[in-house]
This record gives structure tokens, C-alpha cells and sequence, in this order.
């Protein structure tokens, strides 16, 4: 039953990507990658550059492990006199699946424009694209088809009949969204969000000669939710929903974050503990700690779908870091500065 049950996830993995309904990669830790996200969220942090990288080691109780490893770089810039910004970014991603060594790489550059809504208080509507290349190769001499078993056993003298073309494929993505955000006086920070990732409907060649693929648009919605409470604590909470061609994605959760160490003249040091669903998937609990401009954080996804059977409830482990500060090459930013924070 075991090894049937990995055949099914191996054949699975090898040729979602060919089809019309494939999903993109996520992170646990969703809320340190919102490039990935939408590109509208760009920008919505204190300071003038952003730095964050994400890594995520999944599935290794079941196959090889599934490794996702994403890199941000966003570096903000006050234009004219009205508080309005830009963000220019760039997002880049390497996503190594399983077996055959199904590897997605993207570079993907991106522009945001903050328009300031109010001169009293931090309100913006944001208008971000983001496009660039992506491609995807695998290994071939690693796929295991249902016609070379016999007996119920693989064996590899025995030729399959699926006819493999190609080992790769490229396509030019672009991706686009809207932002609001907004601070009240009782510090609390909020945004709504709706993006559409794939809008051109990119075109995958079939690895077997059939007729080729589209990657439907997806579109998503998003929002983040930041407020004091009480003298040294922090509540923030997060959520993605995404649809994809009939298929949908729920990630919700929340942190609780308590001030370890204040300073006169500086962020507090801050721990973090909370949890976060993937909803009909996994159960995350998440562990983060900021200082001194950069924060860590690390989580482990709980399976908890119906693939809890060969994983035994364990899914994937994801490491986070982000470092942002001012850039004081630059001093009329500080002055200028005018932000929703998270």
C-alpha cells in the first residue's frame, strides 16, 4: 500500500506541472515572501530596503526531499512631495522536486507606485507588476512509468511506452495586484490585497509531444492585520486565499509577539509564537525572533491531509530570514518616510 501511495505522489509530481490546473509553490511562512504573494505588497515594511530569504525542506518521510529556496530584495524611494513611493524589486526562486530532480527556477523583477491617500495618517493604494523568465528542467533517466513494473516490482531493462520529448521547458510570466493599507492612531496596521499571478496564460510544451499546456491565471486575495496589545505585546495575523482554475488555497494564521528587550532609540527585540493552517493540509506552528534590523523565524508543517498515511503526519521544515534598515546614504528618507509597518 506504502509504495503504491508513492508511485501515485512521484507520477503526480512529474507531470502536474504539464497540466492547466497546476499550483505554484508556497511557503509556510508565507507572510516573508510578499513578492511571491502579490506584487502590490511590496514596500510595506519600515525602512528603505527589505532583504528576505526563505528556505523549505518538504516531503523528506515520504521521497527526496522537495527544497524551495526564494530570495526578495525590495528597496523603496519617496518621489515628489505628496508622501508617494516606489518599490523596486526583484524576486528569485529555485523550487528542486523529488526523484527526478524537477527543478523550477524563476528571476522575476517587479515595480510598485504607493499613491498617499491622506496627509494625516499612513494610507496608500498600491498599484505592483511583477514579470521575468521561468524555467523548468527534470531528469528523465529517473522516472519509474506504471509499464515498467512486473510483478510489483521496477524494472528498469523493461522499456516503457511513454514517449518523453523534452526534459525541460521556458516560458515569460507576468503578474500584477492592488493594495490597500492603512495605519490608525492606536497604532494598528492593516491591508487588503487582490492580485492576478499568470495573466498572459503562459504556454508549457508536454513533455510526451501532446499538445502543450496552459498555466491558467490565478488570482488571489490577501491581508495582514498588525496591533500593539497591552504595554510590550504585539498581535499580527495573515491570510492568502488563491483560485486556480476550480482550485483553491486557504493560509491563515496568527503571531503573538512580546517585547524581550526595549531600547530608547531603536525597534525592541521580539519574540514571536504562533500558528498558522494550510488549510486541509497542515498544521503550522511557528517560532520567530527579531533584533537588531534582521528577524529569523522557523516552522514545521504537521500533515494533516489524507498523505498523513506515508508521511506520518510530518511535512516540512522552513527557515526564514530578513534583514531591513535604512539606507542613510539617503537622509531626506527618513524624513519622508511614510509607510503601513509590518
Amino acid at each position: 500500500m506504502r509504495r503504491s501511495l508513492l508511485i501515485i505522489l512521484l507520477l503526480t509530481t512529474v507531470f502536474s506541472v504539464h497540466l492547466s490546473n497546476a499550483q505554484d509553490f508556497t511557503f509556510s511562512q508565507f507572510y516573508e515572501q510578499p513578492l511571491l504573494r502579490n506584487p502590490a505588497l511590496a514596500g510595506l515594511f519600515t525602512g528603505d530596503l527589505r532583504v528576505s530569504m526563505s528556505y523549505r525542506d518538504q516531503w523528506g518521510s515520504v521521497t527526496v526531499p522537495y527544497r524551495t529556496t526564494s530570495l526578495s530584495i525590495e528597496h523603496k524611494i519617496p518621489i515628489g512631495s505628496k508622501h508617494d513611493l516606489i518599490t523596486i524589486a526583484s524576486q528569485m526562486s529555485v523550487d528542486a522536486a523529488g526523484d527526478i530532480r524537477l527543478k523550477r527556477t524563476q528571476f522575476m523583477p517587479s515595480i510598485s507606485f504607493h499613491k498617499s491617500l491622506s496627509e494625516e495618517n499612513d494610507t496608500y493604494l498600491t498599484a505592483g507588476f511583477m514579470g521575468g523568465p521561468v524555467s523548468s528542467q527534470f531528469d528523465a533517466t529517473q522516472l519509474k512509468m506504471g509499464d515498467q513494473f512486473r510483478g510489483g516490482a521496477y524494472d528498469a531493462s523493461n522499456p516503457s511506452a511513454q514517449p518523453i520529448t523534452n526534459t525541460g521547458y521556458s516560458y515569460w510570466d507576468l503578474n500584477a495586484g492592488l493594495c490597500f493599507s492603512s495605519s490608525l492612531k492606536n497604532k494598528t496596521n492593516f491591508y487588503i490585497a487582490v492580485g492576478m499571478t499568470h495573466i498572459t496564460d503562459p504556454v508549457i510544451k508536454s513533455v510526451t509531444g501532446n499538445s502543450p499546456g496552459i498555466l491558467s491565471p490565478k488570482l488571489t486575495f490577501n491581508a495582514g492585520f498588525n496591533a500593539p496589545s497591552g504595554e510590550k505585546g504585539h498581535i499580527t495575523a495573515f491570510t492568502d486565499y488563491f483560485s486556480q482554475n476550480g482550485n483553491t488555497q486557504l493560509l491563515s494564521g496568527i503571531l503573538y509577539g512580546i517585547n524581550i528587550i526595549d531600547y530608547d532609540n531603536g525597534d525592541p527585540d521580539i519574540l514571536y509564537i504562533g500558528s498558522f493552517m494550510r488549510w486541509g493540509d497542515a498544521l503550522i506552528p511557528v517560532v520567530k525572533i527579531g533584533f537588531n534590523h534582521i528577524s529569523v523565524g522557523i516552522s514545521y508543517d504537521i500533515n494533516i491531509s489524507k498523505l498523513h498515511v506515508v508521511s506520518n503526519w510530518r511535512g516540512g521544515l522552513e527557515l526564514s530570514v530578513v534583514y531591513r534598515d535604512f539606507l542613510k546614504i539617503r537622509n531626506s528618507t527618513l524624513d519622508k518616510l511614510r509607510c503601513t509597518r509590518f
